[in-house]
């Protein structure tokens, strides 16, 4: 018995730990990193890995597209479930440029990536992958690495960082099977609606879900500014493919996020309570959230809350809707306006009595003082009565 009651204290206490090592995990995630574009939904290092650990490119397909992979969370034709993705090897010479796209629709097919892969010599390759503009926003490269002691040694180096170095690729299973004397060029057989009969489409995680599964990818790879595969990026390029519906889609998004006119956040929460005397009471808040403008700063922030109670007894019904507007704050810091609204209107069933009463204050921006610039506030009440 007492040997049960210890083992049971260990395994709650153990299941405590691992939740709270979960929680902090997700702590740490910033939502500013979600761009709301469609690269947010895909790895590009994850697909480095898998790459890597892949014995052909058929077999890097499949991948790409397994669930339990944790790479692929794109749905970019908005029909609820994931897309998938086919591999095109490109080969001219010692170069190969392997696109990741995605059929978008009958007509559209939208590239995500491309591996490049160049021999430099016989048993030396390297290899990044770069995430198309059209789904990333801009062109984003990426590579593996390999880390080396900071001192080469010349003597203790415990407080230099080990710097990191280009990976020869040249050993990884499909890398050596591209290179194989009689390799012939894989380009996938699939396509919109024609799909293997082992994948089936799952749904979409959530973006801090999909995040959570990708970091542990970062690992051994990461992002550069530099393009060292040149020639394989020329084979590319001609053959690029895009989708105008995703492409307008990116341009929209970037166009709002660099005015400041997405909505970056919006959160709704609805109550209600019974109160046991014949009341009941709804109240609904919506908080919005502008995106940050270009200097960095909220455009707005607006939260309305509807409280509506209506009594059984007298038929009385009240409505009050509350909507509190901030705006971002100018170049010095200090908030441009903000601005409350209350409506609230009354009718009541007896003497079928309705009251309006709306009151807006309007609170301009501290001046260099450190005084406010001005205060307005506006009353309005409206009595009706029936027959009156």
């Amino acid at each position: 018995m007492k040997t049960n009651r210890i083992r049971t204290l260990w395994l709650a206490g153990f299941c405590l730990l691992f939740t709270t090592a979960l929680n902090a995990q997700d702590t740490n995630i910033n939502p500013a990193d979600s761009t709301g574009l469609p690269g947010d939904n895909f790895s590009l290092e994850g697909a480095i890995e898998l790459f890597k650990k892949a014995k052909s490119p058929e077999d890097f397909e499949k991948l790409l597209n397994s669930e339990d992979n944790n790479v692929n969370n794109l749905d970019l034709n908005e029909d609820g479930e994931i897309d998938y993705i086919r591999v095109i090897d490109n080969m001219d010479g010692d170069a190969h440029a392997i696109i990741l796209q995605v059929p978008v629709n009958e007509k559209e097919s939208q590239d995500i990536a491309v591996i490049e892969i160049e021999k430099q010599q016989d048993d030396y390759a390297i290899l990044q992958i770069i995430g198309d503009p059209d789904v990333f926003g801009d062109e984003v490269i990426a590579e593996p690495f390999e880390e080396e002691a900071g001192d080469k040694g010349r003597g203790p180096a415990v407080h230099l960082k080990p710097y990191r170095i280009v990976v020869n690729v040249m050993v990884w299973p499909s890398v050596r099977y591209i290179y194989r004397p009689g390799y012939v060029v894989y380009v996938s057989p699939w396509r919109w609606h024609y799909y293997p009969t082992w994948w089936s489409p799952w749904r979409p995680r959530p973006w801090r879900t999909f995040y959570v599964g990708v970091r542990p990818y970062h690992r051994h790879c990461h992002v550069v500014t530099t393009h060292r595969v040149v020639r394989a990026h020329t084979v590319y390029t001609p053959r690029r493919t895009h989708s105008t519906v995703v492409r307008t889609r990116t341009t929209t998004v970037k166009t709002q996020r660099a005015t400041g006119t997405t909505v970056g956040k919006r959160t709704t929460t609805t109550t209600v309570r019974n109160n046991g005397n014949g009341r009941a009471t709804t109240q609904k808040t919506t908080t919005t959230r502008a995106a940050e403008g270009k200097n960095g700063r909220a455009v707005g922030t607006q939260t309305t809350t509807t409280k509506a109670t209506r009594t059984g007894n007298n038929g009385a019904t009240t409505a009050k809707s509350t909507t509190t507007t901030k705006a971002a704050k100018g170049k010095n810091g200090r908030a441009v306006g903000t601005q409350t609204t209350t409506t609230k209107a009354t009718r009541t069933g007896r003497n079928g009595t309705t009251t309006a009463k709306r009151t807006t204050t309007t609170k301009a921006a501290k001046g260099q003082n450190g005084r406010a610039a001005g205060t307005k506030t506006t009353k309005t009440t409206v009595r009706k009565k029936r027959g009156g």
